[in-house]
C-alpha cells in the first residue's frame, strides 16, 4: 500500500510540477509529498525528478516510470469502477470546485451527501479560474462557454441577470426607467478575481458605441455581500436571478430595467478528458444535472 501511495503522489507531482500543488490536491503537506517521492526514489534506486528552486521536471527514468505507473493506476481505477458498479455503492473522495453561488448549489450538495454517504466531498468555493488538471480537481462548475480542449463539458443551465434594489432605496432615490438614469444612483459592482475587471452590466444599447455611465459606490467579489448591501438600501446591483429569487418573491428586493437586460449566463460542469469516469464522478455529474437547474432539462438536450 505504501508503494501504491507513492505512485499516486508521484503522478500528482508529475502533473502539477509542484510539491505544494500536489499536496494541496491530495490533502497532505508539501513536506509529506517530498518524503514520499524520496522514499519511492530510494526503493527504485533512481532519481525521478530534476529539482531546482524554480521548477520540477521529470528525469528520463521519471518519464518512463510515469508512463508505467499511469497504466497501473488506470487499471486499479477500472477495477474499483467495476467493483463499485457491482456493489451499487459509489465511494471515494471527490474534489470539486464550485463558484460562490451557494444558494444555487448547497441544497443539491446536501441532498447528494444524503444519497451517497460513501462519497467524501472535498469542496472548494471560489470564482477564480482553477487549473483543473494541475490542481487535481475531479470536476468543477464554472460559468461561460468552456474553451479548454483538455476538458469534457456538460451544460448545466442558463440563468438571467437582474438589476435589483430595495423598495426603500427606490422610494428615496427614484425608480430608473432607462439605463442612462443609473448615473444618478448608487451602484454596487462585482470584480472578477481572475482578471481584476469589473463585471459589465448586461444592458441593451441603442447603438454599438453607446456606453452608459454607471457610478461605482462599492466593489466586491462576493454575491452574498451585494445581496446584503442591496437589502440594506445601499444601492442597485446586478445579480443572477437564482440568487435573489426569494427576496424578489417576498418583496424585500425589486427588479428594475427588466426590458433592457439583454444577456443571460450559463453554467457548465467540467472534468478532465481522456480518463475513465469513476462511478463517484458519474453519479455526481448526473445528480447535479438533475437538481441544480431542473427547469433547464429541455435546454440541456441540445447542448
Amino acid at each position: 500500500m505504501d508503494s501504491l501511495s507513492g505512485f499516486v503522489v508521484f503522478n500528482r507531482v508529475a502533473e502539477t510540477r509542484s510539491f505544494v500543488a500536489a499536496g494541496q490536491s491530495l490533502g497532505i503537506s508539501a513536506s509529506a509529498v517530498g518524503k514520499r517521492v524520496a522514499r519511492l526514489e530510494g526503493r527504485l534506486g533512481v532519481r525521478l525528478f530534476h529539482r531546482s528552486t524554480r521548477s520540477i521536471t521529470l528525469t528520463a527514468e521519471g518519464a518512463l516510470f510515469l508512463e508505467r505507473s499511469r497504466r497501473i493506476l488506470a487499471e486499479i481505477e477500472a477495477t474499483e469502477q467495476e467493483l463499485s458498479q457491482a456493489s451499487g455503492a459509489p465511494r471515494g473522495r471527490l474534489r470539486v470546485s464550485l463558484p460562490q453561488v451557494t444558494g444555487l448549489v448547497m441544497p443539491a450538495l446536501a441532498e447528494f451527501m444524503a444519497r451517497y454517504p460513501d462519497i467524501e466531498l472535498d469542496l472548494d468555493f471560489s470564482d477564480r479560474m482553477v487549473d483543473i488538471i494541475g490542481e487535481g480537481f475531479d470536476v468543477v462548475m464554472r460559468g461561460g462557454q468552456p474553451l479548454d480542449s483538455r476538458l469534457n463539458a456538460k451544460f448545466l443551465g442558463h440563468f438571467q441577470h437582474r438589476l435589483v434594489a430595495s423598495p426603500d432605496y427606490l422610494r428615496e432615490h427614484g425608480l430608473p426607467e432607462h439605463p442612462r438614469e443609473l448615473a444618478g444612483h448608487r451602484c454596487l459592482h462585482y470584480r472578477f478575481p481572475s482578471s481584476g475587471k469589473l463585471e459589465t452590466w448586461p444592458l441593451r444599447r441603442e447603438h454599438p458605441e453607446q456606453d452608459y455611465e454607471i457610478p461605482i459606490s462599492m466593489v466586491c467579489n462576493h454575491v452574498e455581500t451585494r445581496i446584503c448591501f442591496a437589502l440594506n438600501h445601499r444601492g442597485i446591483t446586478c445579480l443572477p436571478d437564482f440568487s435573489v429569487r426569494a427576496a424578489l418573491a417576498s418583496g424585500s428586493l425589486v427588479s428594475v430595467l427588466d426590458d433592457f437586460i439583454e444577456r443571460r449566463g450559463s453554467f457548465y460542469l467540467l472534468w478532465p478528458s481522456g480518463r475513465q469516469v469513476p462511478p463517484r464522478l458519474r453519479v455526481f455529474i448526473d445528480f447535479m444535472l438533475e437538481r441544480v437547474f431542473p427547469g433547464n432539462a429541455i435546454s440541456r438536450t441540445g447542448n
